[in-house]
């Protein structure tokens, strides 16, 4: 049976596309008997700085992720490749193209959309939103890098009431941890002092999996 393709995909760029889909693959993976591919498709390569730096810190043979990189129509090719020695496999997209985007969503089991609380997040969603629908795919809103008590984020929930998609009950606060961890190759679950971000990411993980089986 394959593996699950889980790609993120946002038109707009700086919606944490990268965070995310890193910490989703390192939260699966660390469930026992559970295989995980990460796919970096973006040619800025972050996810792939980030794998780098784990492996500097793990070591190569690390046992934990696959990385690969493809760009264009191989993406859909090497995430299905993948799928099939690989419980998940999740895809990072670049942003702003849809011509770039849509061979990783083509394959996908499910879309995962990250927005940031604001209205120019949501004004750039619909497209994203457009292309799963287009190319028949699931497609899940994740509210992300969201502050604390904001009026405005109750107000772009109501918004995305009009998006035919789902929204996800589980989210991601605007916490420095995220951007701390990266940097050093990690992920929130691996750092003392991040406990409410790793059980955000937990959360999360559990809901996106759950969607992603239908």
């Amino acid at each position: 049976m394959a593996g699950q393709i889980i790609t993120i995909a946002q038109q707009k760029g700086g919606s944490g596309k990268t965070t995310l889909a890193a910490h989703l693959a390192v939260a699966w993976s660390r469930k026992r008997g559970t295989a995980v591919a990460l796919l970096d498709t973006d040619p800025q390569g972050s996810l792939g700085e980030w794998f780098e730096n784990r492996e500097d810190r793990f070591g190569e043979d690390w046992a934990g992720l696959t990385f690969r990189t493809a760009s264009g129509w191989g993406a859909r090719r090497e995430a299905r490749s993948m799928g099939r020695n690989h419980d998940l496999v999740v895809i990072d997209t670049p942003p702003k193209s849809d011509l770039d985007a849509r061979p990783a969503i083509e394959c996908a089991n499910l879309v995962v959309i990250p927005i940031q609380p604001s209205p120019v997040d949501l004004w750039a969603t619909q497209s994203t939103i457009d292309l799963a629908a287009k190319e028949g795919a699931a497609s899940l809103l994740i509210l992300n890098r969201v502050p604390p008590r904001a009026s405005l984020t109750a107000e772009m929930i109501e918004a995305m009431g009009d998006f035919e998609s789902v929204l996800a009950k589980s989210r991601l606060g605007n916490r420095v941890a995220f951007a701390g961890a990266m940097g050093d190759g990690l992920t929130v679950m691996e750092m003392s002092g991040a406990k409410k971000a790793a059980d955000e990411v937990e959360a999360l993980a559990t809901e996106v999996r759950k969607r992603a089986k239908g």
